[in-house]
């Protein structure tokens, strides 16, 4: 892969395409089934993940992918190599269901365990972000209009702290930030979370439960373009993808609140 900001660019009416098939779905009075682990599925996640998947086979034939649905239904690659597509069609399906707008669609290209470029899409909101370490990130309106974006430092009146509006774990929360000075505490959906560390409107974001790979990987992409990091909790190690069962473990993920 030799042009990575090219090919984010080529990427941009492909998900724009995705998001306006979910948008389609959304606006109709859909059904919602359920998945082998319980997790909500609609004909809205099937329909951005097949735009998505014949999009990047068409662009990058080479590069395999693997969609949230596509694994679910076994029909995923089984051997991805060291670079493959990472795709979670609709995140926050349960935003999507209860229809406050926080959900995301998500593309993903990971290199050697990491991601190097990634698009998050909100179509209800608008925003679409991308980036990826070393390109710099950006947000872009629906105009078309794109600005860049970068983590903030930490602020004198302390961390503003961002935790699931769907999945979270109160408790946990309280005690990852016991002695941390923080300055408030927001909840968001979807890979949305990671995308506001991205435009320094948050600080950290810890993640002390159950997520998956392609949950999150758009987002890392576009927080790292930024300056953020994640890290598995507990010890600090980078997150990589490309693990046996594609689940992560505990993680926190991180604007530059020590100013790096």
């Amino acid at each position: 892969m030799t042009n990575l900001p090219h090919l984010l660019d080529q990427l941009v009416p492909l998900i724009r395409a995705a998001g306006a098939a979910v948008m389609a779905v959304y606006a109709t009075d859909f059904a919602v089934t359920g998945k082998a682990d319980d997790s909500p599925v609609t004909e809205a996640d099937r329909r951005a993940e097949d735009i998505i998947t014949a999009g990047l086979l068409r662009l990058t034939p080479d590069i395999p992918v693997v969609g949230e649905e596509a694994e679910a239904e076994g029909r995923a690659p089984t051997v991805v190599g060291q670079r493959f597509w990472l795709v979670d069609p609709l995140d926050g399906t349960r935003e999507f269901i209860h229809r406050n707008g926080e959900f995301t669609v998500n593309i993903a290209l990971i290199e050697g365990g990491q991601p190097v470029l990634g698009l998050v899409l909100a179509p209800a909101l608008g925003p679409l972000y991308g980036g990826g370490p070393g390109l710099g990130s950006w947000v872009e309106d629906v105009a078309g209009q794109r600005r860049a974006i970068a983590c903030r430092a930490e602020p004198p009146e302390g961390l503003t702290v961002l935790g699931s509006r769907s999945h979270g774990d109160a408790a946990a929360l309280d005690a990852f930030l016991r002695g941390r000075r923080v300055a408030a505490v927001r909840s968001a959906g979807s890979s949305l979370k990671l995308c506001l560390l991205a435009a320094g409107e948050a600080d950290v974001y810890p993640r002390l439960g159950r997520t998956m790979e392609w949950d999150i990987a758009a987002g890392h992409a576009v927080l790292a373009g930024a300056g953020g990091r994640i890290e598995v909790l507990p010890g600090g190690a980078p997150l990589t993808y490309g693990k046996p069962g594609w689940e992560n473990p505990h993680f926190v993920a991180w604007g530059r609140p020590d100013g790096r």
